[in-house]
């Protein structure tokens, strides 16, 4: 896979899997991945679902009437979200490391302040963007002035998709040719750790 050709295959990746959520669009629905497990194309595919799910999940928990039982379960599967959300980011950055581990970098080489996963990350947030503004500049049982406003955001976020996907394509690019270097900082979460979140260690006491 060429380090150009990236961003345009996530892109329709992702774009697939939010239009297959949106055939049933309930949060319960079982995850069916349609790529092989042992392909990048199933990663992002992974990404983006958990991604979808979660967008959803913000929803439902903003509900001014939603039951508190309720609100704390949807609370804690959102916190869950979050750790498979950035566990599929290291995933994913696995690749790229394997991917150009064998790249001579060059002695002025710099690493990049975003690993290539995470800006993916934010392409497979921006792919949802657009799929609800598209919905919303759409809607029939709305205003004209509602329609308006939400083309106005909708241009924007395209605009926002040529520009990160152009970042990714040049980092990538940049890393294939050793002009750049990877420097992945593994995960720090301390909340879900029973070793690191002392509500969690002394049993809430």
């Amino acid at each position: 896979m060429n380090a150009n050709d990236i961003t345009k295959i996530a892109f329709d990746i992702f774009n697939n899997g939010i239009d297959q959520y949106h055939i049933l669009n309930t949060v319960d629905q079982e995850f069916k991945n349609p790529f092989s497990e042992d392909t990048f194309d199933y990663l992002l595919y992974k990404k983006n679902w958990i991604d979808t799910v979660q967008w959803h999940y913000e929803d439902l928990i903003r509900d001014p009437n939603i039951d508190p039982k309720k609100g704390m379960e949807l609370k804690r599967k959102i916190d869950s979200s979050n750790q498979d959300r950035t566990d599929m980011v290291e995933y994913i950055d696995s690749y790229f490391l394997d991917k150009y581990k064998d790249v001579e970098v060059s002695n002025n080489a710099e690493v990049n302040s975003e690993s290539p996963a995470w800006a993916i990350d934010r392409l497979s947030i921006l792919a949802l963007k657009i799929y609800h503004m598209k919905e919303e500049s759409s809607r029939e049982n709305t205003s004209e002035d509602h329609k308006t406003k939400c083309k106005s955001k909708l241009d924007i976020l395209l605009d926002q998709k040529v520009d990160l996907s152009n970042a990714i394509d040049l980092l990538l690019n940049d890393i294939s040719k050793g002009k750049k270097y990877m420097k992945v900082y593994r995960q720090m979460k301390m909340y879900n750790d029973e070793e690191l979140n002392p509500i969690l260690y002394t049993g809430g006491k």
